[in-house]
């Protein structure tokens, strides 16, 4: 993606993962077999292994094709939207200024693989619900060896190595005259941009509030 370098945090691999832990709910990003872009939306798992590689685990239905062209043309992209909202030009203090929208983006570089066998899938299943739904977790060994299979059956799973991490937060951080009216904008709206508002105060762009002003 355009990755200027103000708003450039590809170096900060923790705020990457942070980022993905907290909208796990992807697109991953490949070309069919006419060479054409292919996107499959999809929630995506991550882990970081012991050797510090991050790898993405995830599922589609088996209908879905996508699986086929990852493993003939493994390299894939996985993109990751955080929170983003308008931005008016009002914040600055001159009128020669435009809008503009504020973002929180990470890209993933991957390498796919499958993941073959029950017992490898059921712990990809086990892993995305935990993520989402851990109580679930119980119904799911309820529902019996036979059963499971069956639904394990209808989807092809896989990995996703990351090879290359892109991390782009987009909080207007050249422009410090605008900061605090922004925060101000923001920290009082809809839930997307109070949660820009706190990625400002944590990137240090202004004091986080006093009690009482959250």
């Amino acid at each position: 993606m355009y990755l200027p370098p103000q708003f450039n945090q590809s170096s900060d691999p923790a705020l990457a993962c942070e980022l993905m832990r907290a909208h796990p709910f992807a697109s991953l990003i490949s070309n069919d077999d006419d060479g054409l872009p292919f996107v499959t939306h999809l929630p995506l798992h991550l882990e970081v292994r012991a050797d510090d590689a991050l790898v993405l685990l995830g599922h589609c239905a088996r209908p879905n094709p996508h699986w086929k062209y990852l493993a003939a043309r493994p390299q894939a992209v996985a993109t990751f939207l955080g929170p983003h909202a308008y931005m008016s030009p009002s914040v600055y203090p001159d009128l020669a200024r435009v809008p503009t929208w504020s973002y929180l983006a990470v890209h993933c570089h991957v390498e796919a693989s499958p993941i073959e066998g029950d017992a490898d899938k059921d712990r990809l299943l086990k892993c995305l619900i935990g993520d989402h739904e851990p109580a679930y977790a119980q119904q799911w060994r309820d529902l019996g060896e036979a059963f499971a299979h069956k639904m394990m059956m209808g989807i092809a799973a896989f990995e996703l190595r990351v090879t290359r991490l892109e991390c782009k937060v987009k909080l207007n951080q050249h422009r410090k005259e605008s900061h605090a009216a922004m925060h101000a904008q923001y920290a009082h709206g809809t839930p997307d941009e109070r949660a820009l508002a706190g990625w400002m105060e944590r990137l240090g762009m202004v004091g986080a509030p006093t009690e009482g002003q959250e």
